[in-house]
């Protein structure tokens, strides 16, 4: 069973949903693809570290008004991008996850 959390108050948009195929061709490195979800997992040398990685992402989130689920536990951070309206994974998403990679980067520098 796929999670997709869909309220069907919600004024859908199925037509901005990608391909499977799409996405595995579009998803930045380190991204993984399944049941219409674009994830990664990344992990810290301590818990502050997630945490700070974590308020980032939930800036550049709010900025750019789209929100990945962000699930934090100990020092492993998981990113899960999935647009609720358009029941999948939409270029939105892969942008967002293209966002993260590039603070990730930049945290590693």
């Amino acid at each position: 069973m796929s999670y997709h959390p869909y309220d069907p108050r919600m004024a859908h948009d199925a037509s901005r949903k990608l391909s499977d195929g799409d996405v595995q061709d579009l998803k930045p490195e380190g991204w993984w693809g399944n049941d219409g979800q674009l994830y990664r997992d990344f992990k810290f040398g301590s818990y502050m570290d997630g945490v700070d990685f974590t308020l980032r992402i939930a800036q550049m989130a709010e900025e750019a008004g789209h929100h990945p689920d962000l699930h934090l536990h100990y020092a492993r951070l998981r990113v899960r991008y999935f647009t609720h309206d358009a029941g999948g994974v939409t270029m939105a998403d892969i942008e967002g996850a293209r966002a993260v990679n590039r603070l990730w980067e930049e945290a590693q520098a």
